[in-house]
């Protein structure tokens, strides 16, 4: 148990010696032995470097401490210390034993004496994340600046730390080849990174989530591979070679022109009440019935939970698992494609939150460090901010950002994305309103670098700025959220005082642009719908009354019309 005293406002604090937190060990009742140095199952230190060793034990007439079955001392009165000077680069076994009588109990702990990183370049060809060089071997390579040493942890080696799987480094990169691996099984690894700090790879395109997979129904996602309890901690990446691979009946499709588009935005948890991307599969043909010709399927690359909108995301290269496998949804996008239907993906770039790996590799006093490569310490938009924001203008994060894009586009053949917050992706102070030339830019070079994968891909931006910069990035090519939601409701439920129900401004006429690039919704995730708000608080005129069901309908048949 940890305990910390303070007075009411914090002026005087209650600590252990040195100013130390004070810790106190609970035990059940009886015999019992533990380890209090080292204060986890696996320590790293280097070379000629001391570890420190402390056991508490109660209720025992003696203990002993052994290293690797040679006992090296023993005690009757708790606690027992020991120190060992590292003189060569091995792993060793620590087991402290406490007997009563005839009973004994006991407690393990292992340390490795670190071995020296390799430098080495990286192998020609190889890219950040996981690379798949035959059926038998994986390259892994990650990105991590200012780190010292990382070593691969997995079930190819039971998860324990072992100089042998001690990843080389090649300046700001560290790289490991691994072999012998059975093609088509999976594997679940992690890198542990500077002997403290365990991750998945941040392109995984599957995680093993220790909170949260237990909870996904097995008709969802079949036989998803168990998280290794007891040996590991924190999400963990998945690994296969020789994956099978889908077959697409459309390998090829040509979405609706942009001034075409007719978007039904699309919650996978709550379209249907089983919660999956197949079943919204089998209504597509009430999808396309409907009048629509694209989809917009709110954020579904990981996020943390499984109970979200997904504006909470984790990792960008993984499909979460939450609503099917990588070929549910790929089968989705294939029955999208065969009625005519473009796919949009919502994603969220303008942050991360915490379980993400490039936001724990660099993370200290409850922000990202100033030498995370990502992200900014502290938003400069505080005005809206969640999680932890991108910094748009680094090298790393606009390479990272390419890669998602390509990834989807050519692994799942994504149509396009819809950016949430787009007005968030710049460095420049406030409120994010005004004109910003550094923002535009940034979303500009974006679409360029996408736009050489696939010319034709639709790209949409939430971004609600002043109008000369919506007016500059439509002549660029992008698409904008027009938000109507207060005039068409206002229409809807029979209001027109001072001009609440102007539809003028649903047209890109109106607004000055020469491009029709707008995207002008009624409704949409973060607005109350229409007719909620017509039962509710409708008009009336002597008989005509909108809070009358059949007439509230009546009411949105007749604002579509007029959009």
């Amino acid at each position: 148990m940890c305990f910390v005293f303070r007075n009411s406002n914090g002026s005087v604090t209650g600590r252990d010696i040195g100013g130390a937190d004070i810790f106190v060990p609970v035990y059940e009742p009886g015999l019992a032995v533990s380890f209090v140095k080292p204060d986890k199952l696996f320590t790293i230190f280097g070379l000629n470097e001391t570890l420190s060793v402390e056991v508490n034990f109660k209720d025992a007439d003696s203990a002993a401490l052994f290293l690797d079955g040679v006992r090296k001392k023993a005690s009757v009165s708790s606690p027992l210390t020991w120190s060992v000077n590292a003189t060569g680069y091995d792993r060793h076994l620590l087991v402290a034993r406490a007997w009563k009588g005839q009973e004994s109990a006991s407690d393990t702990a292992w340390y490795l004496v670190r071995g020296n990183t390799v430098l080495q370049p990286v192998p020609s060809g190889k890219n950040d994340g996981i690379n798949y060089d035959d059926p038998q071997t994986v390259t892994f390579v990650l990105y991590a600046p200012y780190k010292n040493h990382v070593y691969l942890l997995g079930d190819f080696n039971d998860w324990m730390p072992d100089n042998s799987y001690l990843l080389k480094k090649d300046n700001d990169r560290f790289w490991y080849t691994l072999t012998g691996l059975t093609p088509g099984k999976e594997y679940i690894f992690q890198y542990l990174v500077d002997d403290s700090i365990l991750i998945a790879d941040p392109y995984c395109d599957k995680i093993s989530d220790p909170w949260n997979d237990k909870y996904i129904p097995e008709r969802i996602y079949p036989n998803l591979i168990k998280y290794p309890e007891g040996k590991t901690t924190e999400i963990a990446g998945v690994l296969q070679t020789n994956q099978p691979s889908y077959s697409w009946e459309v390998p090829s499709f040509k979405a609706p022109s942009a001034d075409t588009l007719v978007i039904y935005e699309l919650l996978i948890r709550d379209f249907t009440g089983n919660r999956d991307i197949k079943t919204v599969t089998d209504t597509l043909d009430y999808l396309k019935r409907l009048g629509i010709n694209a989809i917009e399927l709110m954020p579904f690359s990981e996020f943390e939970g499984n109970d979200s909108w997904g504006y909470n995301p984790s990792f960008y290269f993984a499909p979460d698992k939450a609503y099917g496998t990588r070929d549910d949804y790929k089968k989705f996008i294939d029955e999208c494609h065969k009625r005519g239907i473009a796919v949009i993906m919502d994603i969220v770039l303008n942050h991360t939150y915490g379980s993400s790996p490039m936001v724990r590799l660099y993370f200290s006093g409850g922000k990202p460090t100033a030498q995370n490569p990502w992200y900014n310490q502290t938003s400069p938009n505080p005005t809206y901010s969640w999680g932890y924001d991108f910094n748009h203008q680094s090298q790393a994060t606009q390479q990272f950002v390419d890669r998602v894009l390509r990834y989807w586009v050519t692994e799942y053949k994504i149509d396009g994305f819809r950016f949430d917050f787009s007005k968030g992706f710049t460095n420049t102070p406030g409120d994010g309103w005004a004109y910003d030339p550094a923002r535009i830019s940034i979303l500009k070079r974006m679409a360029d670098a996408i736009r050489t994968v696939k010319p034709d891909v639709l790209l949409i931006l939430e971004h609600f700025t002043e109008n000369s910069e919506e007016k500059e990035l439509a002549d660029y090519g992008f698409l904008l959220w027009g938000n109507m939601n207060s005039k068409y409701n206002e229409a809807t439920m029979g209001y027109n005082d001072s001009g609440k129900s102007d539809f003028t401004s649903v047209s890109y006429l109106a607004r000055g642009w020469s491009e029709p690039r707008l995207v002008g919704y009624m409704e949409s995730h973060d607005e109350e719908r229409l007719n909620y708000k017509n039962i509710t608080y409708g008009n009336s005129s002597g008989t005509y009354d909108i809070k009358f069901m059949p007439t509230a309908v009546k009411r949105m048949e007749l604002a579509s019309v007029f959009f």
